[in-house]
């Protein structure tokens, strides 16, 4: 779902955009957008996707089911291209027309994707930690924790 979508109910072909970049990063990881927590980056697969791409480790991302031979550069371009798909501000995601032409044209017609805001780390709360199953909680003596029916 695109931030502005999220946020104030707004939708347009920029919040399509924002889903297919989401959908190409899922594609090339073989992960979900929700339920991944990366124990290094505590972000989810978006947030993991940037930090990845831009220490230049990108291709980490690849699922090792998609199998072999894979064309790097194509996939390197398909996660930057994702990358600008997902930007917070619907004016700075490229046109569906455009990510068209992105795919099947070289990679250096593709702009470089700035840091989108939704992707920084959260900060870790003390005496919290994150699971499978949930968030549990120590705070002051007082536990939380999710609490989730058969």
């Amino acid at each position: 779902m695109s931030p502005e979508y999220a946020m104030d109910g707004s939708f347009s072909a920029k919040s399509d955009v924002f889903s297919f970049g989401v959908l190409v990063l899922e594609l090339v990881s073989g992960r979900r957008n929700r339920g991944i927590l990366h124990s290094d980056y505590n972000l989810n697969l978006l947030g993991y996707a940037w930090s990845l791409w831009k220490e230049g480790k990108g291709l980490e991302l690849v699922d090792s089911l998609l199998g072999s031979p894979i064309h790097l550069a194509e996939v390197d371009r398909c996660i930057k291209i994702a990358l600008l798909c997902v930007q917070d501000r619907p004016e700075d995601r490229p046109e569906m027309a455009t990510v068209v032409l992105m795919l099947g044209g070289d990679s250096a017609a593709v702009a470089h994707p700035k840091q989108p805001e939704f992707v920084v780390a959260r900060p870790r709360i003390a005496g919290c930690s994150t699971s499978i199953k949930g968030l549990a909680c120590t705070v002051n003596d007082v536990t939380l924790s999710a609490v989730h029916g058969r």
